[in-house]
């Protein structure tokens, strides 16, 4: 998954494409838990680019998207918002497909 690189980077891949942000944070245990199955995500939805957003080096982007809790995904396709899965709950892999399914 890549990661982030700049708020401009955010900007401008949320106009043009379709993308999973997931935000996260190297300390959240929670978020470890789902690294395992991530890469099974992705192959599975290929038409999706999801990007790694991480909460404390980009805490303006979460604030402006109404991120408090981790993990979280926000989606978007071609600069419109598709979906959010926005909790500080743990999530299963379950629920994640669900989600990316709803889109």
């Amino acid at each position: 998954m890549k990661h982030l690189e700049s708020v401009e980077q955010f900007e401008e891949m949320k106009k043009e494409g379709k993308y999973v942000f997931l935000f996260s944070a190297g300390w959240c245990p929670d978020c470890r838990i789902i690294e395992p199955f991530l890469p099974e995500i992705e192959e599975k939805y290929p038409e999706i680019t999801f990007i790694y957003v991480d909460r404390d080096e980009f805490i303006d982007i979460c604030a402006q998207n109404d991120i408090y809790g981790i993990p979280s995904f926000l989606a978007y396709d071609q600069g419109k918002e598709t979906g959010r899965f926005v909790s500080k709950d743990r999530k299963t892999k379950e629920e994640i497909e669900t989600f990316i399914e709803s889109l």
